[in-house]
């Protein structure tokens, strides 16, 4: 990349994080009272529809701070950075007093009200709905020990990633809004551990340096296990396989989630920089230009939110799998256009550019540039952040993807990333 182009872009993400973005989630998001973040907002931003606290979103809302308060650019001044650590500082406040069931139940609760008490999902049992939640805040956890020199939440971090690891060994887990009977592996699992362990290592590097041998033996399970399993010898990585790592013939097996592939290839790009195992990165690129390429719609652009593994429709046989909710998600959603595929897919294209020098990733990067930026972004000045949840010709739907809330964790995440890329690509970090 030329210079100008990277000082170019390096204006237009600053402005983006700076006047639109945080635009919108300050002050709006901020509870002044009990701590924590609202964000259950509906998919114009214009409407805050309840303040209950899902803790997956209060997580990566501190996680973001965190990196905010951080950030390796010239991009905020101290007294900035200082007030995003105050901002992350009362979301890990709230979730080390609310987000465990009890003091001594390393297992988190997935829904609470805006004051911190636990509440049932509709049509659930038990308030600890999803390990990802219990992900989300170890990461959260993790990063703010890192940027707060905090080892109290380092310590409560380990023992969260503890729990998560014995659950998963016990089989005693749950993965809403995404949940797969035991017959099937769906690729979230270790994809999310992957860079929940990264964090973990990062945060170890300076609380606890004897742990970091086996956090890194961790990361490169979980990086052995998406190559060797899910992507087998494929450039592609399959969404669900088999309980026995095996590549399943029906529509669950064969079907392609871009963007969380696309997410996870920066996911084990960093792990792979953290193992020193860099003859994975050719393997990586592979992965992600064949994504980009069946993932792509060539009908109305924007990538696809589900698809074949060859491109197109999600197809295949769905008699074994007709009761597993998954195949309901993948039918009626794979024709949508979401906000966090797109902007995982900028960050992801672009490091793979950096990382191989191929013009392909930079002509995919321009084109996932011109599609997101004329199709997310809110035309409302009052509002600016970006719509969520589009219809496959681009316009917007009100409709609840995962969780019903409006969620600034991979925009933002992904501008942050892009931005520290790119002044180090110009040469000014």
């Amino acid at each position: 990349m030329k210079l100008s182009r990277a000082k170019e872009l390096i204006g237009f993400y600053e402005n983006e994080l700076t006047n639109n973005l945080l635009f919108f989630w300050l002050p709006r998001c901020l509870d002044d009272v009990h701590g924590g973040y609202f964000n259950c907002f509906d998919n114009s931003g214009r409407q805050l529809l309840s303040r209950d606290k899902y803790t997956w979103s209060q997580g990566r809302f501190v996680w973001l701070f965190a990196k905010l308060a951080a950030m390796e650019t010239p991009t905020f001044t101290r007294e900035r950075k200082a007030f995003f650590l105050e901002l992350a500082r009362s979301g890990r406040d709230f979730l080390f007093q609310h987000a465990l069931g009890a003091p001594d139940d390393w297992r988190c609760v997935f829904l609470t009200d805006e004051a911190g008490q636990p509440k049932l999902m509709p049509g659930a049992d038990s308030t600890d709905s999803s390990i990802y939640a219990d992900c989300f805040v170890i990461g959260a956890f993790a990063r703010y020990a890192l940027a707060a020199g905090d080892k109290v939440s380092y310590v409560f971090a380990r023992k969260l990633h503890e729990s998560v690891l014995a659950r998963l060994q016990s089989g005693r887990f749950r993965t809403h809004p995404y949940p797969l009977s035991p017959s099937y592996r769906a690729h979230g699992i270790p994809m999310i551990l992957s860079n929940v362990t990264q964090e973990l290592y990062l945060a170890a590097s300076c609380f606890d340096s004897g742990s970091c041998s086996v956090l890194k033996e961790q990361l490169g399970y979980y990086l052995d296990d998406i190559l060797d399993h899910f992507a087998g010898g494929q450039p592609i990585i399959r969404e669900v396989i088999g309980a026995d790592n095996q590549m399943l013939p029906n529509l669950l097996g064969q079907h392609v989630n871009p963007g969380h592939t696309l997410e996870c290839i920066w996911f084990l790009m960093e792990a792979a920089d953290t193992l020193n195992r860099e003859e994975v990165i050719g393997r990586l690129a592979a992965i992600a230009q064949q994504t980009f390429t069946a993932g792509w719609d060539t009908t109305y652009g924007g990538l696809l939110h589900y698809c074949h593994f060859r491109g197109g429709p999600p197809s295949g046989s769905t008699d074994d799998v007709a009761d597993e909710p998954m195949l309901r998600q993948v039918q009626a959603g794979w024709g949508d256009k979401l906000w966090w595929v797109h902007s995982e897919a900028l960050y992801t294209t672009l490091l793979c550019f950096t990382k191989t020098g191929k013009p392909e990733f930079m002509r995919q990067y321009e084109q996932l540039f011109d599609y997101a930026f004329r199709t997310f972004p809110n035309p409302d000045r009052e509002i600016r952040e970006w719509i969520q949840i589009c219809q496959r010709d681009g316009t917007p739907q009100d409709k609840v993807v995962a969780l019903p809330v409006k969620d600034p964790y991979h925009i933002m995440r992904n501008v942050i990333l892009i931005l520290e890329l790119l002044y180090r690509q110009a040469g000014q970090v």
